[in-house]
């Protein structure tokens, strides 16, 4: 009897061990991997002229200002572009962390323009897995600018935009995103072909340092007719981030600052010259 308890005292310590070690391999197994979501796709809202995959926090306020000179190549007696400009204020607000509201005025063609952008995936790593973000962007437009006498009514004047936009962000430095479009215009001219417009974006950001990135955007229509004297909008440009601002320097063939406008109405060409300065400048509050 004596031998045993002394035996039993001796095996004790090592069966507690084994039981602990039976019990921390249990723990671990029940730790979930956490989630690892991709920050900082693109760096605002706006590619250049189309919106990005960023939707802003829930309470989030971000006012946008973007600003579009007259073309470069109109010389000296228009300042190269300077002496005409465009102009839309844009107000946007995070209604929750996956849905953003906005409104805004542009000064090309006085139109008045809404929409509603709603993140269907974020990308992530980890213990869920999802290779790409995806946004749904449903926008309208009412133009009032006067003296169109083919606009005969108030809802001959509205334009609405829809978008799926698909990107993913390949390291910490590159960006890519595809934006399948869908313009529908209430009211348009014999020469204009039809109602609806289909056109395809691709777009990118290249991230050079810390605060500085180069972008660039390409809206290519499917369905131009015979005739159309309009072209595909192209832009490049750079974002410079400085703490609460973020400032968007660009060169565009696109007057515009809308989806109605500068896929469906850029009327320069950018490969002879008729090209843009731009810029956008946002805040978030």
């Amino acid at each position: 009897m004596r031998y045993f308890i002394i035996l039993a005292f001796l095996l004790f310590p090592v069966a507690c061990f084994a039981q602990q070690d039976d019990l921390m391999a249990l723990l671990n197994d029940q730790v979930e991997e956490p989630i690892n979501y991709a920050e900082a796709t693109f760096k605002g809202s706006r590619l250049i002229n189309g919106h990005t995959v960023q939707t802003r926090k829930s309470k989030a306020f971000e006012f946008l200002i973007s600003h579009r000179f007259g073309r470069l190549n109109a010389g000296v007696y228009e300042l190269f572009g300077l002496d005409g400009a465009n102009i839309r204020l844009g107000f946007e607000y995070g209604l929750t962390d996956f849905l953003t509201i906005g409104l805004g005025r542009n000064s090309f063609e006085k139109t008045y323009d809404s929409f509603l952008k709603f993140r269907l995936l974020r990308q992530s790593s980890g213990r869920v897995n999802v290779p790409l973000s995806m946004v749904y962007i449903s926008s309208a437009a009412f133009k009032t600018l006067k003296g169109q006498e083919q606009y005969t009514n108030h809802v001959s004047k509205l334009f609405y935009t829809h978008q799926l936009l698909i990107a993913r962000k390949f390291g910490s430095k590159l960006s890519l995103q595809i934006m399948p479009t869908l313009i529908h215009r209430n009211l348009i001219l014999e020469e204009q072909g039809k109602n609806d417009v289909y056109a395809m974006g691709v777009g990118g950001r290249m991230k050079i340092t810390q605060r500085i990135s180069l972008n660039s955007e390409y809206y290519h229509r499917l369905n131009t007719v015979v005739g159309d004297e309009n072209f595909n909008s192209i832009a490049v440009g750079v974002d410079i981030e400085t703490g609460g601002h973020v400032f968007q320097l660009h060169l565009t063939n696109s007057r515009a600052m809308i989806e109605k406008g500068f896929i469906t109405e850029t009327t320069g060409d950018f490969f002879k010259g008729d090209v843009h300065f731009g810029f956008n400048v946002s805040r978030v509050f």
